[in-house]
């Protein structure tokens, strides 16, 4: 089971780019799915309420981990997000390029560290506009 992973954020993350998406989307790689918990397949949409300490300073919050998978169903989806995050992401001022980490201890408590983008280590292209790198990662510790 992977114990820490972390996300680069996106536009479409902090939702600044117009587009109406449900959170932010979870790739099916096993090593990044291990950190959740099993959602049952056989059932329409499972989720399950995550309770996260922000790192920091302990603050709680409720993220949702759904596996939408109408496609099985007869529709059209099929795929994993992190949802109501939206408070979350306010909270900490979110920006595009900006990490969030989670982390699990030995009790399989879930908490969330947001670190900065930092403009020496901000990649820019050449019309100025940030340069993002994969988006989810499994860090080794």
């Amino acid at each position: 089971m992977t114990t820490t992973i972390s996300k680069k954020l996106s536009a479409n993350d902090i939702g600044i780019n117009g587009a109406h998406q449900a959170g932010i989307l979870v790739p099916k790689a096993k090593d990044i799915l291990s950190f959740f918990p099993d959602l049952n397949a056989a059932i329409k949409n499972p989720r399950m309420t995550l309770l996260v300490r922000e790192l920091a300073d302990g603050s709680k919050w409720e993220f949702n981990f759904i596996y939408y998978n109408n496609a099985l169903f007869g529709g059209t989806r099929n795929e994993y997000r992190l949802t109501c995050m939206t408070k979350y992401l306010r909270a900490i001022d979110a920006k595009v390029g900006d990490d969030l980490t989670f982390s699990k201890d030995e009790n399989g408590s879930i908490f969330v560290d947001h670190v900065r983008a930092n403009s020496t280590s901000a990649k820019l292209n050449d019309d100025g506009v940030l340069v993002l790198s994969g988006g989810w990662k499994i860090i080794n510790s």
